[in-house]
């Protein structure tokens, strides 16, 4: 007569879970995804936008074209998440109470992004799509783009809160002086360095600050 193994379900569930276990790591769908935008950023780095091939990033990522599709559903999307990956941590401005100290972290945080990190290159690579191909640089403008105007308008809020900038400060336009010079010294040459930076803010400052007590007309 046979006997049955009452056990063998246990013991089948500890061995699986025991396989999980010894597996460990990140789950294979988000090294998959580290994989791709890996890829994809230094294939753009070295093939430019033209020349980058979905099936080239594959390739280099070790997974099917497929499963890039699955994730985006076309180069544009995976370059804008390329872009918004490596620019996010150099947008938040942190909160100190100087209002020159956050206002200098407006321009220093863009100059170091393009400077100091992959997200140069990136960018320098898809400075022309993001001008001439709306299904990437209307995205683009829409998130990384609004994502900074938005906390460096911020900074200037409270400088203006804080009665160091004057009520009627243009909040846009100063936005655009503080950063506009890194981008434009990236396209068409320029020093990019801390000196660049703490002279566009004492500019700024000097257009922008409050009248002293003393003038003020009640």
């Amino acid at each position: 007569m046979t006997t049955m193994n009452q056990d063998a379900p246990g013991r089948n569930s500890v061995s699986n879970a025991t396989s999980v276990r010894r597996r460990g790591g990140r789950p294979r769908s988000a090294v998959a995804q580290r994989a791709i935008l890996d890829a994809a950023r230094d294939l753009l780095i070295s093939e430019g936008f033209a020349g980058l091939r979905l099936e080239h990033v594959a390739s280099r990522a070790g997974v099917s074209k497929a499963t890039i599709y699955r994730r985006w559903g076309s180069k544009e999307e995976l370059c804008l998440a390329v872009l918004d990956e490596l620019a996010s941590p150099h947008i938040v401005i942190k909160v100190t109470g100087d209002t020159r100290q956050e206002l200098l972290a407006a321009t220093t945080n863009a100059m170091r992004a393009v400077t100091d990190t992959p997200f140069g290159p990136v960018i320098e690579a898809l400075l022309s799509q993001i001008a001439m191909n709306p299904s990437l640089g209307d995205p683009f403008r829409a998130t990384v783009v609004q994502g900074r105007r938005d906390e460096v308008r911020r900074a200037v809020a409270r400088g203006i809160a804080r009665g160091d900038l004057r009520p009627d400060a243009d909040t846009e336009l100063a936005t655009e002086l503080l950063v506009g010079p890194v981008y434009f010294r990236l396209m068409f040459g320029g020093e990019l360095t801390d000196t660049v930076a703490e002279r566009v803010v004492d500019a700024v400052l000097r257009g922008y600050a409050a009248a002293p007590a003393s003038s003020r007309v009640d």
